[in-house]
């Protein structure tokens, strides 16, 4: 049987293509390997390649193993990572406004936390996407509580202390600390251990599960009982990969992320509660915070707060989360 050169041609290229590697979606995140936001990754992973017969896999790089999270948002620039699962210090690299749902003492609930963040939401995914990016899925790590080498209840017990501050954070972060009447030292999250092991900080915030996972407060065994802060994440692709993402499959991946990140909300929630009497077990002291106290924190916040607002972040994203969280607060005293 006679094969024609145009028909041989035709067969290798059909051939090729039904050989062609899987296209491999490179993500780094500071989540540890096994911690429910990593398994969060894999079972949206394992959906996408299902969705995709096998053609698009997600290579995860958990615990740091892309470097720190503004490493993570530099790489996904440069197309060395295309993704990231970022908290607030990567989010904030690429949109600052995101800060405004995280200002101190701001949201003092979960219940706040959902009726805001819901309705804030899309207006931050389209500040996202006026920068290169899509967001696809919104998640948390829990509410930063103060972890200390000394007992910390009042605002003055923190002054003598040196504070753990993200590096690469704007300097203005720094500052409203300083504002505020502390002192902070800005290293990468992953010098936080050998920080508090020299005496480089003795004092950092985290949500419990994060302290527990990195072993952080075996070398700070005070917590402050006090929810200073919610940390917020988000699953992020660049708008270049995701744009090399078939058309018909973006839809399906979008969900498949935003099923897994609701699926593991309440594990987040419940692991953090979890962490602490873990921890308490293993020699951390809980301190709780009097109500007649609380007034001076927050004293304290805003003073930080308004050397944050209108340069870190504007004033108007502020002023739409203290009028939702209003609205929330409202809606409740009226029920």
């Amino acid at each position: 049987m006679k094969i024609s050169i145009a028909g041989l041609m035709s067969f290798l290229i059909l051939s090729l293509g039904s050989l062609a590697p899987a296209q491999t979606i490179k993500l780094g995140t500071v989540a540890p390997e096994g911690s429910p936001w990593h398994l969060m990754l894999r079972e949206m992973g394992e959906a996408w390649a299902k969705a995709s017969d096998g053609k698009i896999q997600l290579r995860i790089y958990a615990g740091g193993a892309a470097g720190d999270e503004p490493d993570t948002v530099r790489k996904i620039r440069v197309g060395q990572l295309h993704a990231g699962m970022l908290t607030n210090q990567g989010l904030t690299q690429i949109v600052p406004d995101v800060q405004a749902l995280q200002m101190p003492l701001m949201l003092t609930s979960n219940d706040e936390l959902d009726y805001v963040k819901d309705r804030i939401a899309p207006k931050l995914d389209q500040l996202f996407e006026s920068k290169g990016f899509k967001v696809l899925s919104w998640g948390e790590a829990g509410w930063i509580y103060f972890f200390t080498q000394k007992p910390v209840v009042r605002p003055e017990d923190l002054k003598p202390l040196r504070i753990f501050a993200w590096a690469g954070d704007d300097t203005t972060v720094v500052d409203a600390w300083k504002d505020a009447g502390y002192h902070a030292v800005p290293i990468p999250m992953t010098e936080i251990l050998t920080g508090l092991q020299s005496g480089l900080i003795n004092a950092f915030v985290a949500p419990p599960m994060t302290a527990l996972a990195f072993q952080w407060f075996g070398l700070a065994k005070n917590m402050t009982d006090l929810k200073w802060l919610p940390l917020l994440g988000a699953t992020v692709v660049s708008a270049k990969m995701w744009q090399a993402i078939p058309e018909n499959l973006r839809p399906i991946f979008l969900q498949s992320a935003r099923q897994a990140s609701l699926r593991y909300k309440p594990d987040v929630r419940k692991l953090n509660d979890e962490s602490v009497e873990v921890m308490k077990k293993h020699g951390l002291v809980v301190h709780k915070v009097p109500p007649e106290v609380i007034a001076d924190w927050e004293q304290r916040a805003r003073a930080g707060s308004r050397r944050l607002i209108g340069k870190s972040v504007s004033a108007q994203m502020v002023a739409e989360v203290e009028r939702l969280r209003n609205e929330y607060r409202n809606s409740q005293r009226a029920n």
